[in-house]
């Protein structure tokens, strides 16, 4: 396959558009031609802003939010952390969930336990939690879905009289703010991520959040090596190797890119969330609109950055779906699962016996039957777009 063909555009309607600015391309330029590549002043410029942004105490960007995961959980049993976690310990794990924010918890040593999710918000609720939370639960992985989440204030006060850690995967919602408080900074840690199509794109990377200066100084730590480099400054011993480490260090072009779309984050937000209402106002008042979706709507309290567009089929229409989603594709419109659906169906889950009780997953089993996404651009689209895409969309009946 000739290079040109590999990339040549296969999507009229892909999850995300373009993805870089002219501006973005320029600043990454900046940094090759710099010749400084590895982790440096870039990374520490993102990490600083980045936190001031979003009122947060301390960042740590990684290459990727899925590696911003594994440190979080790494950490929590390490013997420089306080009030470490044992090997053992059960950390709750939502059933509609990435396999990068599962995984860690098994891999640190914990024994991750599935439980299911809000029908609404697609995310853990306070009466779930409060079912499923035992005396062996050390831990909770609370991932905000989409630009959405629960009562995330009364889940943390909650757990927080538990003593029980929470681990806040806001990786598809950088920008969400519930009761005036930005996603990300609820939990005692939080991830993010900067994939290609999520809310700004550095192509990779990911960041840290933590609420105390031990726990940063352990996450930099673990990022590189075991080093005491990025923590020890006046140390005269070059190579001093104070933990066990990974390397999972960040490119400034990384940095470069993710910091210069950053700034642009609010823009995004408004252009996301107008492109979702003209989408859903034509679906309803197509001449054709039989009610053949539930929308995606954001919980109370909940200012949105979306991350696509969700929809849950009607369930009349359900034996359709994966002829539709075909159509949708040969079409030039991109859709994806609802993350991955129940995680609980995937083969990995009995090769590492993790435990569930199936019918207790019930919303997450619905989810992933009657839900797909596609995406939102962050220019606006144009209506002839609009009209082609939802005209499309509502073919699902004609299977």
């Amino acid at each position: 396959m000739t290079q040109k063909k590999y990339f040549k555009k296969k999507f009229f309607y892909p999850l995300l558009e373009g993805g870089f600015s002219n501006i973005d391309i320029k600043k990454a330029v900046s940094v090759l031609k710099s010749r400084r590549l590895t982790m440096s002043l870039k990374t520490r410029d993102f990490e600083n802003y980045f936190a001031k942004k979003l009122k947060a105490k301390y960042a740590v960007m990684v290459n990727s939010g899925s590696s911003a995961n594994l440190l979080i959980f790494f950490s929590l049993l390490n013997p420089l952390k306080k009030n470490k976690l044992k090997n053992g310990d059960e950390c709750l794990v939502p059933a509609l969930c990435w396999s990068t924010s599962l995984w860690p918890v098994l891999q640190s040593g914990l024994k991750p336990r599935l439980i299911d999710v809000n029908k609404e918000s697609f995310s853990l609720d306070l009466k779930t939690l409060k079912a499923e939370v035992t005396e062996k639960t050390k831990a909770v992985l609370l991932i905000n879905v989409l630009g959405n989440c629960s009562e995330i204030d009364e889940i943390k006060k909650f757990l927080k009289r538990k003593k029980i850690y929470l681990i806040e995967d806001n990786c598809e919602s950088l920008g969400s703010i519930y009761k005036n408080k930005f996603l990300g900074t609820f939990g005692d840690f939080s991830s993010f991520s900067f994939y290609f199509s999520h809310q700004i794109t550095s192509g990779e990377g990911g960041m840290i959040f933590c609420k105390n200066k031990n726990d940063y100084n352990l996450i930099k730590v673990l990022r590189a090596h075991g080093w005491d480099r990025d923590i020890n400054k006046k140390n005269s011993k070059s190579f001093n190797f104070i933990n066990m480490g990974f390397n999972l260090r960040p490119l400034e072009v990384s940095a470069a890119i993710g910091l210069n779309q950053f700034k642009r984050l609010n823009k995004f937000i408004v252009n996301r969330k107008k492109n979702r209402n003209q989408i859903i106002n034509y679906l309803k008042k197509n001449k054709n609109w039989k009610n053949q979706f539930d929308f995606f709507l954001p919980s109370k309290n909940l200012k949105p950055s979306w991350f696509g567009l969700p929809f849950l089929i009607n369930k009349k229409f359900l034996k359709n779906k994966n002829k539709y989603l075909n159509y949708l594709k040969k079409k030039g419109i991109e859709s994806r699962p609802i993350i991955s659906g129940n995680f609980a169906n995937q083969k990995s889950i009995k090769l590492f016996n993790i435990s569930y009780n199936k019918k207790k997953l019930k919303n997450a089993q619905e989810i992933e039957d009657r839900g797909f996404f596609i995406g939102l651009p962050t220019k606006i689209l144009k209506k002839n777009v609009i009209k082609l895409l939802t005209d499309h969309l509502l073919k699902i009946d004609k299977f």
